[in-house]
């Protein structure tokens, strides 16, 4: 079974698109055939003015631009990747490529688009948990040192003791997950 990081021509919901442009005869047929291969819808644009339309209208998942026009006219190629947005963006010879290396292509492209969110995800929830894990540290310090204190009246300390268990209590379900993910490598090593 081939890994497909969409199902059916969507990723989350959202229909995946790509835009092909260029002026190559036969644009039409292997944008119809690429389709096909990658179930997905694909718009074809023969040159910068239907390119830009198509790009104000809606968003694509990849703007596929052929190298002839971004070698003749490198202004229209600049204008088409400003307006492409978050696209990926591919640059194909369509004179020397068939549908099949416009899917390779493709594929490849969308496979390191999902690893480098995948990567950015995990650096993200990398840093807020750090983050976390700093501030909690810093809360139990701090109520406990409070707790030391000389003259704390009664009630306060009792909150103080409440905050600590609470603070406690967050910094053990931080380190759940990863006491898991190290309890899970031990049993698969053994």
């Amino acid at each position: 079974m081939k890994f497909k990081p969409w199902a059916e021509g969507r990723i989350q919901g959202v229909e995946m698109s790509v835009l092909m442009v260029t002026g190559i005869e036969g644009a039409r047929n292997c944008g119809a055939a690429v389709s096909t291969q990658l179930g997905m819808v694909v718009e074809v644009a023969e040159n910068r003015r239907s390119a830009l339309a198509i790009l104000k209208r809606r968003e694509f998942f990849a703007v596929v631009l052929d190298e002839t026009l971004t070698e003749c006219d490198p202004a229209a190629a600049e204008a088409i990747w400003a307006q492409a947005g978050l696209a990926i963006p591919l640059q194909v010879n369509f004179a020397l490529s068939g549908s099949a290396r416009l899917v390779r292509e493709i594929k490849a492209a969308l496979y390191r688009r999902q690893r480098e969110q995948a990567l950015a995800s995990r650096a993200a929830a990398s840093a807020m948990e750090t983050e976390l894990k700093s501030t909690i540290a810093g809360l139990l310090l701090q109520s406990e040192l409070a707790l030391k204190g000389i003259g704390v009246p009664t009630p306060v300390a009792d909150r103080l003791r409440l905050v600590a268990e609470l603070a406690g209590t967050l910094r053990q379900q931080l380190q759940a997950p990863h006491n898991a993910n190290i309890e899970a490598r031990g049993h698969t090593a053994a």
